[in-house]
C-alpha cells in the first residue's frame, strides 16, 4: 500500500535507511554474535533435563515449545532478523519438530523406562491455520480499505475537509492534525496514516519560521496521535486485534466481545488522551507564529469507483460498530470491502502487492506460538506449577502492563503482545474468580494492548515514531520527553479506566 499514497517517499527513505544499517559490517558482526547466543540458549533449553524447568509432567513436546518460545523472544528482542522472518521460523520449527506431520525422528518416543514422555503432537493443520485466523482477515480488510482510499484520493480529500473547521490559529491547526491522525489510525494502518499526514505538513512548514518550536510540535503530533488513535478500534493496531482474538476464541474465553463494544469504552479514552497530547505539545513546544493557512495537495478522483469506495467505507464502518445488531462479527465484515472492491475493479491484482504482508506474518507467528502453548498443555502445566492463585489480581494487572510497556519501547509491540497474550490468558484462566474484582481477563488483556500503544519513547518504539524522526525535524530527546510524558499519562488513565469499568462489571 505504501507505493500509492502521498507519504511513500518517507516510507521509502525509512526502509532504505534500515536496509543500509542492517548491511553495515559492524551490524553484521553484532547480529552474528546475537544469533550465536540465541542458538546456544535454544539448544540448552531443548536438551536440558526436564527437572530444571520446575514444571510438573513436562513432556518432550512441551520442552521443545519452551525452547521455541525462548528462541522467539530472543530473536524479537535482539532483532537478529526482521520480526516477520522470526515468525515464519516459529511456524516452520513447530511444524517440523512438534507436529504430527513433522520429521519422523521428532515423532518417536524415547527408549528406556525413565525416558521423558513424548506427549501429544500438535495438529499440523492447526499450526498452519494460524495464517488464516479470522484476525488475519480483519487486518486484510483494513489494508484493502486503505489501498482503495489512497487510490481514489479519498484520504487527502477527507483530510482537507476535516481540517477546515479548525481554522488558521496555529494551536487549533495542531489540534486538527492530532484529531484527524487519530481518527484515521482507528481504521487505517497507523504507519500509513503517519506517513500520509507527515507529507501534509510540508506546505504548513513553509509558513512557519525554521527557528520556532511549532514545527517540532506539529511533527511530533503525528506519531503521538497515530499511536494513541490506534487504541480506538480492534483493527487500529495489531495488539488490539491479538487481544480480541484471545478474548473471543471459541476454544478459550469465548467472550464474544464486539467491535462496537470495544469502541464504546476505548473511543472516549482515546479522545481524552488526544486532547492531553495537544495540551502537552503546545505547552512544551509553543508556537511563535499564531496563524497558519492550510493547503493540502491532491484531488479526489471522480467517477464510479470513488463512489463505490465512499459507500463501502461508510457501510463497513457502520457494520463494524453495530456488529451485535446485525449478527455479523468484525471478521466477516472485514471481507466485505475486499469482495466489493475486487468485483467492481476498484483494486487489481497488483494492488494486493501493497498489503503489508510482513505485519500479517508477524501476527501469524505469534498466533502459532500461542496455539502451541495451549494445545500442547504446556500453558496449563505451567500455571498449575506456579501458584498464581495466591497472587493479587492488581499485582498481575500492574506487572503485565509494565512488562509490556518496557518491552514495547524496544521491540515491535506486535511481537510483545504475541508473546504475552497467550501466557496471560492461561494465567487469568488459572486464577479464576480471583480476577473478578478487577473485571476478569478482559481487564488484563486490554490493558496489555493499551500498554503496547503507550510505548513511544524512542524512534525505534513504533514505525510512526521512526517516520517522524526520519524527517530530521525532531531530536531524539524531544521525542523521548513527550513520548514518556504522554505514555505514562496514557498508562495511568487507561488502566484506571479499565479498573473502574472492571469493578463496575462493564467489561
Amino acid at each position: 500500500m505504501f507505493k500509492i499514497f502521498p507519504g511513500f517517499h518517507l516510507l521509502d527513505a525509512y526502509h532504505k535507511e534500515r536496509h543500509a544499517r542492517r548491511n553495515h559490517p559492524r551490524h553484521f558482526l553484532k547480529k552474528t554474535i546475537f544469533a550465536s547466543i540465541v542458538l546456544l540458549v535454544t539448544l540448552l533449553l531443548w536438551n536440558a533435563p526436564s527437572e530444571v524447568f520446575g514444571i510438573n509432567n513436562l513432556t518432550v513436546v512441551q520442552q521443545r515449545i519452551i525452547a521455541v518460545f525462548a528462541f522467539a523472544t530472543l530473536m524479537w528482542v535482539l532483532e537478529v532478523v526482521p520480526s516477520w522472518a522470526t515468525s515464519v521460523a516459529i511456524i516452520g520449527i513447530l511444524l517440523l519438530t512438534t507436529s504430527d506431520s513433522g520429521i519422523l525422528f521428532f515423532q518417536q518416543e524415547s527408549a528406556g523406562a525413565d525416558a521423558q514422555p513424548l506427549g501429544s503432537l500438535l495438529d499440523y493443520k492447526g499450526i498452519m491455520a494460524t495464517f488464516a485466523d479470522p484476525v488475519i482477515m480483519l487486518f486484510i480488510g483494513g489494508f484493502i480499505l486503505a489501498i482503495a482510499a489512497t487510490k481514489t484520493g479519498l484520504d487527502a480529500q477527507l483530510a482537507r475537509i476535516l481540517l477546515k473547521p479548525f481554522g488558521s490559529k496555529s494551536e487549533n491547526v495542531l489540534l486538527g492534525f492530532i484529531l484527524i491522525t487519530g481518527v484515521f489510525s482507528m481504521f487505517v494502518s497507523n504507519t500509513a496514516t503517519a506517513a500520509m499526514m507527515l507529507t501534509f505538513l510540508t506546505p504548513v512548514f513553509k509558513q512557519l519560521p525554521p527557528e520556532g518550536k511549532g514545527r517540532i510540535a506539529l511533527t511530533l503530533s503525528i506519531p503521538l496521535a497515530a499511536n494513541l488513535g490506534g487504541m480506538g478500534t480492534p483493527i487500529g493496531t495489531p495488539p488490539n486485534a491479538i487481544a480480541l482474538k484471545y478474548l473471543n476464541d471459541p476454544a478459550g474465553l469465548n467472550l464474544n466481545l464486539g467491535f462496537g463494544e470495544w469502541m464504546s469504552f476505548m473511543l472516549p479514552l482515546v479522545i481524552v488522551l488526544l486532547a492531553i497530547s495537544w495540551f502537552v505539545l503546545k505547552t512544551i513546544f509553543p508556537f511563535t507564529q499564531k496563524t497558519i493557512n492550510i493547503e493540502i495537495e491532491g484531488e479526489m478522483k471522480k467517477g464510479f469507483k470513488t463512489k463505490v469506495v465512499i459507500v463501502t467505507f461508510i457501510v463497513t464502518v457502520l457494520l463494524w460498530i453495530f456488529d451485535k445488531a446485525t449478527g455479523m462479527n468484525s471478521y466477516t465484515v472485514a471481507l466485505i470491502p475486499f469482495v466489493v472492491f475486487a468485483l467492481t475493479g476498484v483494486i487489481s491484482k497488483d494492488d494486493l502487492d501493497e498489503i503489508n504482508w510482513s505485519v500479517i506474518w508477524m501476527v501469524a507467528g505469534g498466533f502459532a506460538l500461542g496455539y502451541a502453548l495451549n494445545k500442547s498443555g504446556l500453558a496449563d502445566n505451567a500455571v498449575e506449577s506456579i501458584p498464581f492463585g495466591s497472587f493479587s489480581p492488581v499485582i498481575i494487572l500492574i506487572l503485565s502492563g509494565l512488562v509490556c510497556y518496557g518491552l514495547s519501547n524496544f521491540i515491535s509491540n506486535s511481537a510483545t503482545a504475541a508473546l504475552l497474550m497467550p501466557i496471560l490468558t492461561t494465567v487469568c484462566v488459572g486464577m479464576g474468580d480471583k480476577l473478578a474484582p478487577i473485571g476478569g481477563t478482559p481487564t488484563i488483556l486490554i490493558g496489555v494492548a493499551i500498554a503496547a500503544s503507550s510505548a513511544m519513547v524512542l524512534p525505534i518504539s513504533t514505525p510512526p515514531n521512526a517516520l517522524a524522526f526520519s524527517t530530521n525535524l525532531v531530536e531524539q530527546k524531544d521525542m523521548a520527553k513527550v513520548g514518556l510524558i504522554v505514555g505514562i499519562i496514557s498508562m495511568v488513565i487507561g488502566y484506571a479506566t479499565l479498573y473502574l469499568l472492571g469493578t463496575l462489571g462493564v467489561l
